[in-house]
């Protein structure tokens, strides 16, 4: 598994494809991986506090139970990914692309959610939205 520098050092040469890769369980705090191509990644339990993520594509990801407070995931694809647990806690996901993600116990107090596309989005009575 890769370190937080490792991966700075990668997106600061110009590699933005990292789909598929394990990363569960990272601390990831405060990484800029903006435009990248996170598709199918393993992000679960994963620390991503303050992340800006925006633009990028997380197809299909796994996100259950990861730390995304504050994380900017403006206009980010997270279509069909698995966000079961997720705390998003005042996120940005504005014009974020949700369509079949999987919410079910997600924490989403204070998330921005203007133009955020949600249809097919799987939902409980766990899932916050405040």
């Amino acid at each position: 598994m890769p370190s937080l520098g490792e991966i700075c050092r990668l997106y600061r040469a110009g590699e933005r494809d990292f789909r598929g890769q394990n990363w569960a369980g990272l601390h990831l705090e405060g990484i800029r991986l903006e435009a990248a191509n996170l598709q199918s990644i393993d992000l679960r339990g994963a620390v991503l506090l303050g992340a800006d993520l925006s633009g990028s594509n997380l197809r299909g990801a796994q996100l259950a139970e990861a730390q995304l407070q504050g994380a900017n995931l403006m206009s980010v694809n997270l279509g069909g990914a698995d966000l079961r647990g997720a705390n998003l806690t005042q996120a940005n996901l504005s014009w974020a692309d949700l369509r079949g993600a999987n919410l079910t116990r997600a924490l989403l107090t204070g998330a921005l959610l203007r133009e955020a596309r949600l249809e097919w989005a799987i939902l409980d009575d766990e899932t916050v939205l405040d």
